[in-house]
Order: structure tokens, then sequence, then C-alpha cells
């Protein structure tokens, strides 16, 4: 019935179908099974894509040749650049999508994509031999034979949901858990472990007062996500999300449910996410606040649904529906379900490569929620990585790997590898120590001839890139080489309470001074404006970012060289840590269980001190 493939993904979440996409678009021939063919690409919790750090990821992903950018381009119904006011290695994407046509377009892509093929099933273990995975096996009884397999299964290994006193079963509401898999790779010698994450209520957006609230509309400029030319809807076609506030009455009456709240009568063992708590967590740990933020998110053009973001809970369903009372523009509100938190196996990331391969068993690979992260946009690059590094194993090329300098793809998987995590890893721009570098504006010239050369951006895409690097290359000459005279600049730079020029200066060095923005030069001093025609918005920002930053973006770069030094000291696979007597004893066991390859990622892993970095250091050295 089935024909052996090169690849078989588990799952058809964020991660699956960057997986799948990216191995079948590389050449691999894939095998795409999920428990439900209609919930593919499904946003299980809110209706959008990127937001700080995320919106960057979102964007290396698109550079890199996966779909998540151009789908969530083309089902938007809201865009924004968060952290406009800060420098630009904090501005980051997001938008509000609609949430059916997005797991459409998702569904749409796949299917159109030559290589890939899909099953409805539940695959209940995988087919190993010899440490090797050659395959899966079904819950109606097929074992299907594969050279790799990508396990992406997200909240269903063995997931249970709470909501109060009650619990059950299941991957997301309404659809059943999975089991086996754990049980089975527990027997194969993996560590696992139980997370916990949670949803709010949906509600019925004809009920809800909006002059309560105040309104949120998009940016009047819609740049996306996309390198490529993705239609975007027009500024007045975009929907307004609004802004509420819970209050003390809202936290007196959530309360008076703690004693039947999962979380905190102990049924809940895993630990959930804290950047993203729940809204009885929020009252318990922040008791000084009197009120908390709640954002009122359309689900999208065609329905009258509404998310409640920041109200997620698994307290009993009528406790959070007489709390979601007494919000204003909420008094009169009708729920289409309650929120409920879910609990769910992952397996600690430690245990992989930097492939995402794991280290147990041969050509098995993990990608998403099952190696401990949240957000679809994490789990979607992971997918990508470990599709795409799934494809390279079977074919005997060799694995593609993202320095933390190179991206913060590189980062996440860096961090999980070397620190693990034992709460949902969530991206911030924080976490990227390089970020100055790896802003959302770049990701294309970061990282599409890496992926070029990989096979799998499109020509089309390096095209862009080279045009897009002549192109910043021109206008960076031409402001370094006009000269401003005073009278045609001078009221310009009064009008932005700027100090006036005496004599001629190189429109570059104007550009320097704060407060000052190339788009403003351009609309208000004609000769830069004559200068400039015909260079698109994008090459201007990136060219005006390159000048206003330059300094700090070459210091980083010097960081960049002097920490790939240590990432070039290779640490030997067979390496005996036992003979450092000098290693601090939780260094040794942290070496032995991780096994880093340079010395670069040995001094990143969670517990490991310089010194013991220099004890390592000198005796490779010897």
């Amino acid at each position: 019935m089935f024909p052996k493939y090169d690849l078989i993904v588990v799952g058809a979440g964020h991660a699956g179908c960057e997986a799948a996409a990216s191995a079948a678009n590389l050449g691999s021939k894939v095998l795409l099974v999920t428990m439900n063919l209609q919930t593919i690409a499904q946003m299980s919790c809110n209706p959008a894509m990127g937001g700080i750090a995320k919106g960057q990821i979102v964007r290396e992903i698109d550079a890199l040749g996966g779909y998540s950018g151009i789908v969530s381009d083309k089902s938007m119904i809201q865009f924004r650049m968060l952290n406009r006011s800060k420098g630009p290695a904090m501005w980051s994407p997001r938008v509000q999508s609609d949430r059916a046509l997005f797991a459409s377009i998702w569904r749409k892509m796949l299917e159109e994509t030559t290589n890939i093929d899909f099953y409805q099933d539940t695959v209940k273990g995988i087919l190993v031999k010899d440490g090797v995975v050659y395959g899966v096996k079904t819950g109606l009884g097929h074992e299907i034979i594969a050279n790799a397999v990508v396990l992406t299964n997200g909240t269903f290994l063995n997931g249970v949901i709470h909501i109060g006193e009650k619990n059950f079963g299941g991957g997301r509401i309404a659809e059943k858990s999975s089991e086996g898999i754990t049980e089975q790779l527990t027997s194969l010698g993996f560590e696992t472990a139980r997370l916990k994450t949670g949803t709010p209520p949906r509600i019925d957006g004809r009920s809800l007062d909006y002059s309560k609230m105040e309104e949120q509309k998009g940016d009047e400029e819609i740049i996306g996500f996309s390198y490529l030319d993705v239609n975007h809807i027009t500024p007045n076609q975009q929907k307004s999300c609004w802004i509420t506030y819970t209050n003390a009455k809202v936290h007196e009456l959530l309360k008076t449910g703690f004693d039947q709240s999962p979380m905190y009568q102990g049924r809940i063992q895993g630990t959930g996410p804290r950047y993203c708590p729940s809204i009885e967590d929020k009252i318990s740990r922040f008791a000084q606040r009197d009120r908390h933020q709640l954002f009122v998110e359309p689900e999208g053009n065609n329905t009258i649904e509404i998310y409640v973001n920041g109200f997620s809970t698994s307290l009993p369903e009528n406790i959070q529906y007489q709390a979601l009372r007494m919000v204003p523009g909420f008094e009169k509100c009708k729920m289409f379900r309650p929120g409920y938190a879910i609990e769910y196996d992952y397996f600690p990331p430690t245990q992989l490569k930097f492939s995402l391969e794991t280290k147990l068993i041969d050509n098995l690979f993990f990608a998403g929620q099952i190696n401990g992260t949240t957000g679809y946009e994490e789990a979607a690059c992971q997918g990508l990585i470990a599709g795409i590094n799934a494809h390279q194993k079977v074919k005997n090329q060799e694995a593609f790997i993202l320095k933390r300098s190179e991206a913060y793809i590189g980062v996440l998987i860096d961090d999980l590898i070397n620190k693990g995590t034992d709460e949902p890893y969530r991206m911030f721009t924080s976490r990227a120590e390089f970020r100055t570098l790896l802003r959302q504006d770049n990701a294309d010239l970061r990282l599409t001839e890496k992926s070029y050369r990989l096979g799998l951006a499109s020509q089309e895409r390096m095209e862009k890139v080279k045009s897009k690097t002549e192109n910043i290359k021109k206008v960076k000459e031409v402001l370094s080489s006009l000269n401003l005279e005073p009278e045609e600049t001078n009221v310009f730079l009064e009008s932005v309470q700027s100090s006036t020029l005496v004599t001629k200066q190189k429109a570059s060095q104007v550009l320097l001074r704060p407060m000052i923005g190339l788009k403003e030069m351009i609309n208000q001093i004609p000769k830069i404006k004559e200068a400039l025609k015909g260079f698109d918005n994008e090459e201007l920002e990136e060219s005006e970012i390159q000048i206003k930053y330059e300094t700090y973006i070459e210091k980083e770069k010097e960081l960049v060289i002097k920490m790939n030094q240590l990432e070039d000291l290779i640490i030997p696979d067979n390496f005996n840590y036992d003979k450092l007597v000098s290693l601090s004893n939780e260094a040794r066991q942290k070496f032995i269980k991780i096994k880093p390859k340079t010395l670069g990622q040995a001094s990143r892993i969670s517990g490991v001190n310089p010194s013991d970095v220099q004890i390592l250091m000198v005796f490779m050295g010897r």
C-alpha cells in the first residue's frame, strides 16, 4: 500500500508542515502523517504570527525558503511593526491572522508541493533496528518504511486537558491524545518529562461593547514577513484589535475558584510557560497589581469569534464566565468555549544534536513542542531545520547548522541543546547576544545565500538578495558623496530642532544625527529626493540602519570573531572527561551527558564555569 519514503513527518502542526515542505523542496519523497487532515497547520491558540523576537524568526524562515511568512502575509487581517520607538534590533513584525484562511492556505501550499504525500492515521510507534529508525507503525496497523522520521507531536503525547476539577485525555479540545510513542521512546532510553500550556476562552464578538475598550489599529505601512512579492491587504482593509483590563472585582471572583483550580490543587504536574502565565497565575504572582491588560483579538474576517489574549485559564467554566462579565466591555458576553490547560509529554532537548537528530537513535529527528518549546514560530523554525537535516542525512550530505551569530534560529537551537529547558521555552530578543546583527530587516541578507547553496531558497529569492545588496551599496555611496549646502538643509534641520549647518556637510553625516531619518530627509530636501529616486523603501531603510548603527554593528562583528575562535576548537566525540581531575563535578557530568562538539558549545552549557572551560582549553592545547 505504501512505497518506501525518504522521510516520514509525524504531525501536521507548524513544525510538521515546515519539515515536510523543506525536505520535499530539497528533493526528498515525504509522507506527512496526521491524526486529522482537517486540522493541518491549525492555530491552536492565538490567531497571530510574529511579535517580539518571534517576528525575526518568521522572517528567517522565509529567507531560508520556508512557507510560514508567505502564509502569514496572505492570511493577515492586521499588521504591526512592534517596538518602532526603539532601535532597529528590537523591531519585530506581527500579524493578526484569519485563523481559517491561515490553515487553508498552508494546506493548499503543501498540496501544491511536489514530493509530499498525505495520510490520516495515528502513529503509535517508530520502527527501530540496531539503533536506526526505519519507519513508523500506525493505529491501523500499517508499518510504513522510510529512511528518516521527524516527530512533531505538539501537545498530543499523552495529553490531558484540565478545566476546573474536570480532566480528560486530549491533544487539543475535541481532539484525542496520542499514546504509545512516549512509552516506546522511554524504553529505548530517552528521558521524558511533562509540561503545561493553556488557552483562553473564545467569545461571541456580537456580545461585546467595544465603546468601553481602547482601539488598536494596524500600521499605515504594511511590510509583512515575506521577502517575496506577496500581495498584502491595504491599510484600510485591516481589522482592529481592542484593549481592555481586568480589575479588583474580577480578581476577587477568580480567587473563589482557586480551590477548584487544577494548578493549585496539584492535579497538573507539568511546568507552565513563565512568560505567558494563566490569569490565575498572574493574580497569584503579581498580587500588588489591581489590573491586567487583555487584548481582544478577532479570529478572522468571516467569523464573529473573539480570542481573549491574556485571559488563559483552567478555572471552572462558571468562574471564567462570571469573571469575564466583570471586565469592561464584556458585561453581556457570551462564551463559545471555555479556556483550558493542557499537560503533555516532552523530551528534554539536551538529547539532540544541533541538526535536531536524536543522539540515541540515528535518523530520528524531533521538532516543536516535543522539544519543550512553546509558540508557532519556535515550532516552525525547528521543523524547517529538522526537515532540511533529515533530507541531508538520508542523502549523505553535511548537516545544515546555524550559529548563534547567524540567526535567532541558531540561538534557539543552541539554547535548547546546551541548556535544556524545564519550562516551555519562548524566544526573546534578550536571549540573543548579537541582536544588532540579527535584525528582522536583514534576515534575507544573512541567510538566503546559505539556503540557496543548499538547494532550498529559489533562484528568485537569490536574485532579489543580489539586487537588494547592490542597491544598498549604491544608496550608501550616494549619501556619503552628496554634499548638502546650509541654505537647502537648514529649514529642515530647524523643523526637527537640530542644529543648523554653517558649512556644507555630507548627507550621511547629517543622517547620523539623532531624531533625523532618511525618509524625512527625502521628503524635505529635494537634492536627496532626486538622488535616491528609484530605490524602494526596503533598500532605503536597510541603508539607513547600516549607516546609523555602523559602529555597533562592527563591534558585534568583532565579538563574533572572538566567539568563533572557540567554535573552531573541536572536541573529539570520544574525549575522556574523567581524566581531567580539575573539572568541577557538575561540569564533568554535563560534558559527559551533552557531549559538546566545540569549546564554544561547552562554554554555553548551563552550570559550566569559565574555569572549567579554561581547564578544557589548556588540556586540548597540550
